[in-house]
């Protein structure tokens, strides 16, 4: 049985892993940079191993140095939260070789799921509606232009092995396509040190859906729901849903079921999404699948209530899932919003500094997830994301009105936040109706 994991992350995530740990009775292992000596994640574990200086090259990133940790603490598992190593196949393999549990799912899964063109391909061949897509990596743009041109124009570039919005560009035709793939496979290799590029078939105004699946070791593999994550800027979410206000009953059996035979076609074990495009007109196609728990899983917990995380340790240690499909009972409406340390103003810009005041909401059906407390310090080396707030009510409207009470009772002194921005978009009227796609704010909506 696990009895020590080491959180292979920071922030609120890491914070989110070790109360679930302490919930089953499983002590923890906090990692942390010089950056993070004060952070609430490094507090609250059983211990904390500094694992290095501020740069995540040199710290989170860095595989000897949490594996030596992990086996130097005593810990015989690994959650790596979201984001940095959870999924690096690479990594995932040195902690199978250590004899250590990856709580995820195995090397090779990662390593193909991870690869959109091997996802692809896999999708394909489970009969799983894909976007039109180049048949393999490219990594020169005279090479990509050529299977650009095949594919037809406006295309999406995107990094081959990675996620969360990084290195993706969109060329609206030939004549910009060299310049959008620079940027995209420069920015591939800074994220993620890796200039592969896959190339698909832009789709305009489609929705971002996509279903949270667990699967056990045993082949039982269920999908708890979807989220609507349409609401994005530059492929970064910042408000998700559950469940999406566009499906019909009909259409969301027809869409669960894929993504259960998705799951299934990679064999896949732990917790994973499967994402897909959204079409008017009901047609949906598999864009990917992220092989680690999302931001946005509190919005699942809330409509089904199931932990995710407590799951995904359950499945590592090898347990059965205690339901079925059957069992999944989808309950009321959740919304969860990000809130940022940035300058919404001035281009997002991030904006580290001292939290000199702090008051967050609280009531019933309001859940906070964050690592910040009054005098902490945001460092300016990681993401500027510093909390979610994420509210529960019995339908989409009620559940607009408490985010937006809850929203007004936060106050965060010292820097600046996105939060007047969210709650502009809650405000918006074509939002509070339901109609938007991933171009909402792209089109000025929201000045």
């Amino acid at each position: 049985m696990i009895r020590k994991v080491l959180v292979a992350n920071r922030g609120e995530i890491a914070v989110r892993i070790i109360r679930a740990c302490r919930e089953l009775g499983i002590e923890t292992v906090a990692v942390y940079s010089q950056a993070d000596k004060d952070a609430l994640h490094a507090k609250l574990a059983d211990e904390a191993v500094c694992i290095g200086p501020a740069p995540v090259s040199d710290s989170y990133l860095s595989m000897d140095k949490i594996i030596s940790a992990t086996i130097v603490s005593g810990a015989d598992a690994i959650h790596p939260g979201f984001g940095l190593l959870s999924e690096n196949s690479t990594f995932v393999r040195l902690c199978e070789d250590c004899g250590i549990t990856f709580i995820g799912p195995k090397s090779e899964v990662i390593s193909r799921m991870g690869n959109k063109q091997a996802a692809r391909n896999t999708m394909e061949e489970a009969g799983i509606p894909v976007i039109p897509g180049s048949d393999h990596a490219v990594t020169d743009s005279k090479e990509g232009l050529i299977e650009a041109e095949k594919i037809g124009f406006p295309v999406m570039i995107k990094a081959a092995l990675g996620g969360g919005g990084k290195g993706m560009r969109v060329a609206e035709n030939a004549q910009d396509f060299e310049t959008m793939f620079l940027l995209a496979r420069s920015e591939a290799k800074k994220a993620f040190g890796d200039d592969q590029m896959y190339l698909e078939h832009f789709i305009r105004k489609p929705r971002h859906v996509e279903f949270q699946i667990l699967a056990d070791q045993y082949g039982t593999v269920v999908h708890l729901g979807e989220r609507d994550c349409s609401i994005q800027r530059n492929h970064q979410k910042m408000i998700e849903e559950a469940p999406c206000a566009a499906l019909t009953p009909e259409l969301r059996e027809k869409m669960g079921a894929a993504a259960v035979k998705a799951a299934k076609a990679a064999n896949y074990e732990n917790a994973g999404t499967i994402e897909f495009l959204l079409e008017p007109d009901g047609r949906f196609f598999f864009m990917e699948m992220n092989t680690r728990i999302q931001v946005e899983h509190p919005v699942t917990e809330w409509i089904t209530g199931i932990d995710l995380i407590k799951e995904q340790i359950r499945i590592a240690d090898g347990r059965k899932l205690s339901y079925t499909q059957k069992d999944i009972i989808i309950n009321g409406h959740a919304i969860e919003v990000r809130i940022n340390a940035e300058q919404p103003e001035h281009d997002f810009r991030p904006c580290p500094g001292t939290i000199t005041g702090l008051h967050l909401p609280g009531g019933k059906g309001i859940r906070i997830d964050s690592a910040i407390y009054s005098g902490y310090t945001i460092p300016p080396y990681y993401d500027s994301m510093i909390a979610k707030i994420t509210v529960w009510a019995k339908d989409r409207k009620e559940a607009i009105r408490k985010m937006q009470s809850a929203l007004g009772e936060v106050i965060i002194e010292g820097v600046d936040t996105n939060l007047g921005y969210q709650y502009r978009i809650l405000q918006n009227e074509q939002f509070r109706r339901g109609v938007f796609d991933i171009e909402f704010i792209s089109s000025g909506e929201i000045s």
